[in-house]
């Protein structure tokens, strides 16, 4: 008989010793997850750089809601991709949208700048310093107080934003702004039209990774006073600077932007923020990330790493963000307005080969039903665009990266439950895009010889996008096999075991091949054929089936070694034999131990990761966090579990790192861990117990995460 959550969760107490009993009925759960948030980390540079110039985890501080179309955050003279370098004590200004940790830049647009007096006559010389003293950045809000003594304040709705700027009682100039359509992280151009206490307009910009995909995006501000006096900025009529009345000390903005038009921008701000103040906007949104962090309740545990993990965790529900505007209306990718299914948001920017190994499956976990619009959004894309894009910004395809990644997003989403889109049309949409080449570079040889050919034109990394193809390719027969559509997914798993075609039956690598069948001159630390890593870290990248790979590799024992080597280093970078956890591709291999029947090695080794790459500073991201994908690792190695194969809710198991885990998942389903005695040392697992009886200790049933239940995880000392 199984037990109600309750009745497990006091049972599991009951199996433990009076010691470990006590750890975790004296465990006080956490009550107000935000102040444990630091939106600093990964805003400092020194992490991955993929020759584009930026660095570090390329976050920002600034304010936005969860899953928040509006991230009005402060951009530093130092460029980074996120538009903020923790070592620059310059800001020139407040932009309204940011992406979160990409490889690439784009957004900053419409940067605004509070000032006294005139604007200084070289752009490059407008920006106010500070000190991180005089700086504050929580979920949903942002302060700084600059040396010059102006203090600028913002809060976050999902789709706009509002902003209090305090000018210095003893100014001699009067109080005033600059607002910049023409300006962004990549070229733009605007249009600003300024009234009595508005300004409004548009701004069209892009260039993503130096792709040619462009966007159009619209705002409109309303201010709390008039204005005394309005110019162009720099004698252009896409930027403006506005004073106000002598004697003004405070101003209060409202804003809103849309993708459609002026008008909707207004609107989304007016129905968002209801004329509330500042400080009632504020608090607001703070409830929400609340609402939202606390869907994962920890106990016991540092100071230091509730941090991280509330942080990692934050970061992991920034993206995406609501693109359709408070009435359903949004700008398709082509190009057209489109409006959502009542009471529905359409959602944006994906970052497809990053997200789609971890930080959805976190999503769907913790909330189903934005999940699902989600992946309605994923099908809305393919539909209007014709194919599915593996990397989008606004309401365009960039093709960055490689790989089918979002359509295998999708399959990830109904696995853990978001089950509230259209999965047929999607599953019959994905299938017919196999055979697209925007979709799927390289797709004719790759249904022919099972395997894209070393050189192969217009394909990045012949090696990584075969395992890349067989990945979503599994992905999807999951997909189908829940919705009973036999035939397609008996078709999708024989696809899926194309990873073969690349093992060297000598080496035991996954190597690039020439179309004739034969293998190139190889080496484990070459790049080229693989993609922002290398032969080593590829090889393990067949998480469908990694019995099947471990077989043809030798065995168990030969595999342990050889898994034992690669973790010699754990962020060894895409030149060395080793382990890159800093990039996603190494993001499932610590969890492959599980596979061999080596659980105790996974327990070890997630615990080594977590704990010394991943910390609760500025620095304290290894890699560009990519839209919450590095983040969302974290998340799941906290847990102790993680969604090893796309398109499939099983989870593989390590150890928690607090003693006490409760995950709400939204839908009513609860799930509790206790692992009494769990540290950032203490992380080998005697047994598991699912609901007082004994369980696997490598993965949980495939039903687990729709049912829900207590884990047990009684630990040693390693």
């Amino acid at each position: 008989m199984r037990l109600s959550p309750l009745g497990a969760a006091l049972a599991a107490v009951v199996l433990l010793s009076p010691p470990a009993r006590a750890t975790v009925t004296s465990a006080r759960p956490v009550d107000d997850p935000a102040r444990y948030v630091n939106p600093f980390v990964g805003t400092q540079p020194g992490g991955v750089d993929w020759g584009h110039g930026g660095g570090g985890g390329n976050t920002f501080p600034g304010a936005s809601a969860p899953l928040g179309g509006v991230q009005w955050s402060p951009d530093t003279v130092t460029r980074q991709y996120g538009g903020y370098a923790y070592a620059d004590n310059r800001i020139r200004g407040f932009s309204l949208t940011h992406l979160s940790g990409a490889g690439c830049g784009d957004y900053g647009n419409v940067p605004f700048m509070p000032l006294t007096g005139r604007p200084a006559p070289d752009p490059d010389a407008r920006h106010a310093t500070f000190s991180h003293t005089n700086e504050e950045a929580r979920p949903g809000s942002y302060r700084v107080d600059f040396d010059n003594g102006i203090r600028t304040e913002i809060a976050a709705t999902q789709r706009s934003g509002i902003a209090r700027l305090s000018y210095p009682a003893d100014a001699q100039e009067p109080a005033g702004l600059t607002v910049d359509a023409g300006r962004a992280f990549n070229k733009a151009t605007g249009t600003l039209t300024v009234g009595a206490r508005t300004l409004s307009g548009f701004t069209d910009s892009g260039g993503f990774c130096g792709t040619p995909v462009r966007y159009r995006l619209y705002f409109h501000a309303v201010f709390d006073r008039p204005f005394a006096h309005t110019e162009p900025l720099d004698g252009r009529t896409s930027g403006a600077y506005v004073s106000f009345a002598p004697g003004t000390r405070t101003v209060t903005v409202r804003l809103g932007i849309s993708f459609v038009s002026e008008e909707a921008a207004r609107r989304n701000a007016e129905v968002e923020q209801r004329d509330r103040s500042f400080d009632e906007v504020r608090r607001a949104a703070r409830h929400r990330w609340n609402d939202w962090l606390g869907r994962i309740t920890i106990a016991g545990g540092t100071e230091a790493r509730r941090r991280m993990f509330y942080t990692a965790l934050y970061h992991s529900l920034l993206h995406p963000g609501a693109f359709s505007d408070v009435d359903g209306r949004y700008r398709g990718m082509d190009g057209l307005v489109h409006r959502t299914r009542p009471g529905h948001v359409q959602y944006a920017n994906f970052s497809g080969w990053d997200v789609y190994r971890s930080q959805i499956q976190l999503l769907a976990l913790l909330a189903p039903r934005e999940a699902s619009d989600i992946a309605q959004s994923i099908l809305e894309q393919g539909r209007q665009a014709g194919y599915f894009d593996r990397w989008t910004l606004g309401n365009g395809g960039t093709g960055v990266m490689v790989g089918d990644p979002l359509p295998a997003m999708a399959a990830s989403v109904h696995a853990f439950g978001g089950t509230d889109f259209e999965a047929r049309e999607l599953l019959r949409t994905a299938v017919a895009g196999r055979q697209d080449e925007r979709q799927r570079p390289g797709h004719t040889y790759y249904d022919s010889l099972g395997y894209i050919p070393a050189g192969t034109k217009g394909v990045w990394g012949s090696a990584a996008t075969t395992l890349e193809y067989a990945v979503a390719d599994a992905a999807l027969a999951h997909l189908a096999g829940r919705l009973g559509d036999a035939g397609t997914q008996a078709t999708l798993l024989r696809a899926s075991g194309n990873w073969r075609h690349l093992l060297h039956p000598g080496s035991g690598y996954l190597q690039p091949r020439r179309a004739d069948g034969t293998w190139p001159a190889f080496k484990p630390t070459q790049r080229r054929e693989y993609v922002e890593g290398n032969a080593a870290q590829y090889t393990w990248m067949v998480p469908h089936d990694l019995p099947g790979l471990f077989t043809a590799m030798g065995g168990e024992a030969a595999v342990t070694a050889r898994l034992d080597t690669f973790f010699t280093q754990f962020n060894a970078g895409a030149d060395q034999p080793y382990a890159y956890l800093g990039n996603e591709p190494s993001f499932n291999t610590p969890w492959s131990y599980d596979y061999l029947g080596r659980p105790d090695r996974t327990q070890d080794t997630v615990r080594r990761i977590l704990t010394s790459l991943f910390g609760d500073g500025p620095d304290g991201l290894v890699g560009n966090d990519d839209l919450g994908a590095m983040s969302s690792w974290a998340v799941w190695a906290a847990l102790g579990m993680y969604p090893q194969i796309p398109g499939s809710p099983q989870l593989a198991l390590a150890s928690p790192l607090f003693p006490v885990t409760v995950i709400h998942r939204g839908n009513g389903v609860k799930i509790t861990l206790v692992a009494p005695n769990a540290s950032e040392t203490n992380s080998r697992v005697r047994d598991v117990l699912l609901d007082g009886l004994p369980t696997d200790p490598r993965r949980l049933p495939d039903t687990f995460p729709a049912k829900g239940g207590v884990v047990l995880f009684r630990l040693t000392s390693p």
